[in-house]
């Protein structure tokens, strides 16, 4: 059996563990509709569905305002909070003791973790996101969540920084310090980077010499530090398998009941299996009235 196909055998039996709880069907979320179109122009502190925004790079400090991020579906309600925290409290363990030499990969690269998914609106930002909150509450681990979506920034939108300078402006420019463009949270052990300006050579940028240079720099910066990057969809742009290149761990989003098994099965051909890669089913064992959902087209970044 191949690793492709022991990894869906993996997916299908935690489905089916899954399924076990009703519970646990509605507390497992995919990517709200605001995930996939753009969020548009801040207006007096608010997008263009009326959801507030919080100032980014007031003073260099993000305030991270949980109210927004459940109203945007980024977070789950508060009556689901405690038990998706215990979720992401099982996912996160394997992935920090693989970042610190106590897990099964060992790479010196282990400490950088892209999150992705095969297609758009798997729910990839929102385990991204989640992940990235879940790990920096840690008593022993930093968290420095990189929004490398760069063709759709819905990190750097979210947190209203999509403005400020980020990954691509240290790539374009080597005069810049990456300690200048790295922004502070009010959570202590979070810290973000955000996409930074547009480029239409964008994959040229995140496959060149100096890309390595900047990811050596926010991984070796801190030894406690785990880098979490926030990837553009495999199958939709030449961007995330380059940044997968660079990374010890991939986390890659798969929705129940919504990515086609092919589409899972191409965006594993793409990875490099040496790799610690690990699949995490979203919103499994949805019941008999779950929506339907439509079809997933191979496009990404494109602008309506």
């Amino acid at each position: 059996m191949s690793k492709i196909q022991k990894a869906l055998r993996k997916m299908q039996d935690q489905a089916r563990a899954n399924g076990d709880s009703e519970r646990q069907q509605e507390a497992v979320h995919r990517e709200p509709v605001l995930q996939r179109r753009s969020v548009g122009q801040h207006v007096d502190g608010r997008d263009e569905t009326g959801i507030r925004i919080p100032p980014g790079g007031d003073g260099g400090l993000i305030e991270v305002d949980r109210e927004m991020l459940r109203d945007a579906g980024y977070l789950a309600p508060a009556d689901q909070e405690r038990f998706l925290a215990e979720q992401y409290r099982i996912l996160k363990r394997p992935l920090i003791d693989n970042a610190f030499g106590r897990g099964a990969y060992m790479g010196d690269d282990a400490n950088l973790i892209m999150v992705t998914s095969a297609l758009p609106g798997d729910g990839k930002t929102f385990n991204c996101i989640n992940l990235a909150l879940s790990m920096a509450i840690e008593k022993d681990v930093s968290v420095l969540l990189v929004d490398a979506d760069v063709a759709k920034p819905h990190i750097s939108r979210l947190f209203g920084i999509d403005d400020k300078p980020g990954l691509i402006d240290l790539l374009k420019d080597k005069s810049i310090d990456v300690d200048t463009v790295v922004m502070r949270t009010d959570i202590p052990g979070l810290r973000i980077l955000p996409a930074g300006c547009p480029d239409e050579h964008a994959t040229e940028l995140l496959a060149s010499r100096r890309m390595g240079k900047v990811i050596n720099e926010l991984s070796k910066a801190y030894p406690d530090r785990v880098v979490i990057f926030d990837s553009p969809p495999i199958l939709a742009t030449s961007e995330s398998r380059v940044l997968a290149s660079f990374m010890g761990q991939i986390v890659m989003v798969v929705c129940a009941g919504w990515t086609p098994q092919q589409a899972v099965e191409d965006a594993l051909e793409n990875l490099d299996d040496s790799k610690a890669i690990n699949l995490i089913l979203n919103q499994s064992a949805s019941g008999s009235g779950s929506a339907s959902y439509g079809a997933y087209k191979y496009g990404y970044g494109s602008k309506k």
